[in-house]
């Protein structure tokens, strides 16, 4: 069975970090790209960042762009994503995706789904 399973999630203070892991089982990582989402209350689910499955390549949302960075590490099954001065606009249910398409920020590209981490960014 095919599965993605994210972890890492908590609650943290603005200026804080926190790194999310997505763990792959049933299937290789070194074949599919790695998307990471997140979706807030009240809101549609937008693409945080994107990594390619040799991870060479990696795309940002500008709302992250120098605080998050994404990796994988492909021996482990693994992929993560370093969060690094969080602020309260980062608050969401964050989910990692694998897609075997060119990886980007829009959801639909992605085929499987993990079933998401809660971040809280608050004093």
């Amino acid at each position: 069975q095919l599965q993605l399973v994210e972890s890492g999630g908590g609650l943290v203070q603005p200026g804080g970090s926190l790194r999310l892991s997505c763990a792959a089982s049933g299937f290789a990582l070194d074949y599919v790209a790695i998307g990471w989402f997140r979706q807030a209350p009240g809101k549609e689910r937008e693409g945080v960042s994107c990594i390619t499955y040799s991870g060479h390549n990696t795309i940002y949302a500008d709302s992250v762009k120098g605080r998050f960075a994404i990796s994988r590490d492909n021996a482990r099954n693994t992929a993560y994503l370093q969060m690094n001065s969080l602020r309260p606009e980062d608050t969401a249910v964050y989910y990692c995706a694998a897609t075997i398409q060119t990886p980007n920020l829009a959801p639909g590209t992605y085929n499987y789904w993990g079933q998401g981490t809660q971040v809280t960014v608050s004093s």
